[in-house]
Parts: C-alpha cells; structure tokens; sequence
C-alpha cells in the first residue's frame, strides 16, 4: 500500500513565536507531495523536514491571512533559483493571483516555470482536483474572510489477484488486469471462475481533512463523514469561548464535537494561540469529547494506515 502521511511545518496561529511556525502542511501520497498552506518561514521547515523542494507541484491556499501565504513568494523565487522547469499548481481565492502576479514579475525575473493559478469558490463545496489516485474538495469554513478546508480522498481500489488462483488456472497476464476490474474468467476449456474465486478485497481507500481558521462548521459533516483523519484548528481553550467566537476561531472542544460528529477516525488539533506555552492543555481539553486526539506540532509526521 502507498504511504499517506501528513508533515507538519508550520501550526502556529497569526501571531509568530519561538515556539511554531505559521500555518503549512505537506500531504505526502505516494510519491505525490502536496502542499497546504504556506506561512513565512516554510521553506526553511521544508529543509529541517528534508522534503523535496522539486516534487511539490500543487500547493492548495486555504485563505489569504498572512500567516497562511506569506512564505509564498519566497518559495517560488527559491524554486526559481533551483532551475525548476515543470508548471506549479496554486489553488486559492481570485484575489491571489492579483495580489502574486506583480510579486512574481518584480522578485521573479529569470522564472522559466509555469505559474498555474486555480481561483476556487472558498463558500462552495467543490472538487477542485482530481488525478488517477486521489480527489481533492474544498469545504466552506467561517472565518473572517473566505476560507475553505481540504479534503483529500483516495479513489476506490482495484481488488487484490488471489497468487494461488491465479497460479492454479494459469491466468493469462494480459487478463489479469480486467479480472482486478471485477471480470470473471473463463477457462480454455470453457468453464467460468467467478471472480470471487480470483480475487479479494481492496485496500480500503483513505481520506485526510483540513480545517483551519473557522468557526465551528457541523454541515460540513456530511463530507467529513469517517474521515480517516481530521486536522482541526484549536485556537483557544474553551476558557476563551468568547474571544475565539469574536476572531472566527474554534476551541479544542468545539474541534473534538466536529471529530465526534463526522465519526473521524483520529483528530490533529493544531493552529495554537500564541498565548499557549504548552499545546497540552488543548489537548486534553479535546480528548475529553474525542479520546483519539493528537497535538500536531513543527516536524510530527502523521500516517494513515
């Protein structure tokens, strides 16, 4: 099976700190990397983490707070600097490529690489990518300003070529593809094999969710419905209900109710207040709602199984 994980670089919130670094995240599938986020600072994370600059080629952009894409432009001038010829891929709100494209012509002289922007619709729910493997969603948060979470979701998989059977009746190699695909077979001598004789179940397909910087969402549930694994920001404590209400934030137990209520597998809370010198205190505070609650931090790499 194909790795799926998820690196943190980056989940502070607005305000930076010694101790995170504004929001990124690499979602690694395969040999895919994506990008989520790209706060000031993530190309150095990109280097401690010892992540590939060259096989980032899509980098999703969930809204346009600082802290989310101010390390933008420093990473596509470093990817000019490394001779990068293949396209880059930025999916984010219209406004982006405004505000990027004079960024690009005045620090990017020189860039021979295609520059691909993707405006999305952050209010709608919409699948904004799609490869031969995976799809990836948008889901309409609440925050400020438009904001939208990712869901990324394996295709459904081919069944499995049970070795004896197929040694057994001397399936044909060219076959075996089309009986992967559900076919039955049939022998030279005419007899038919079903199909459930020849193979066995798929592996199941995985899905990784990000939302960060909204407020609370439950209709998002019906997309986040078994999740494999949510990361969900938890700005504050519940002790600051009112201020995270106020700043379109969550706390860590309004994110342990959404895990909770989308039947989520695992939850990554992340996205911390700078006011916090430990992310224990958050965590433990979700964990009493959603007991399978993790505190992502710079450098954690979480796997889907």
């Amino acid at each position: 099976m194909e790795s799926f994980e998820v690196h943190i670089l980056g989940c502070g919130s607005a305000l930076p700190t010694t101790r995170h670094n504004a929001s990124s995240q690499i979602v690694k599938i395969g040999n895919k990397l994506f990008m989520i986020d790209c706060g000031e600072g993530t190309q150095l994370q990109l280097r401690k983490n010892h992540i590939h600059f060259s096989f980032i080629n899509h980098i999703f952009i969930s809204h346009l707070h600082g802290d989310h894409c101010f390390g933008l432009i420093g990473l596509i001038s470093t990817f000019g600097l490394l001779g990068r010829t293949a396209p880059l891929h930025i999916y984010a709100e219209k406004e982006l490529e405004r505000l990027m494209k004079p960024q690009i012509e005045y620090f990017g002289k020189g860039i021979v690489f295609p520059i691909i922007f993707h405006n999305i619709n952050a209010a709608e729910h919409a699948t904004i990518y799609e490869d031969n493997t995976i799809t990836v969603e948008t889901l309409p948060l609440k925050h400020r300003i438009p904001c939208c979470g990712f869901l990324f979701r394996e295709k459904p998989k081919k069944r499995h070529l049970i070795g004896d059977a197929v040694n057994y009746y001397n399936i044909p190699t060219y076959m075996r593809q089309t009986i992967k695909d559900g076919a039955d077979y049939t022998t030279p001598e005419g007899e038919t094999i079903p199909n459930s004789r020849l193979t066995k179940d798929a592996d199941p397909s995985r899905s990784y969710a990000y939302c960060s910087d909204t407020l609370p969402c439950p209709e998002n549930n019906i997309y986040l419905k078994d999740v494999d694994m949510l990361y969900h920001e938890a700005t504050f404590a519940e002790s600051e209900k009112g201020r995270a209400a106020t700043t379109h934030h969550s706390t860590a137990r309004q994110a342990a109710e959404i895990a909770l209520g989308a039947n989520a597998k695992r939850l990554i809370i992340g996205h911390y207040s700078s006011r916090y010198d430990s992310t224990e205190e958050l965590r433990a505070e979700a964990a009493e709602i959603f007991p399978n609650t993790e505190s992502a931090d710079e450098g954690k790499v979480f796997s889907i199984a």
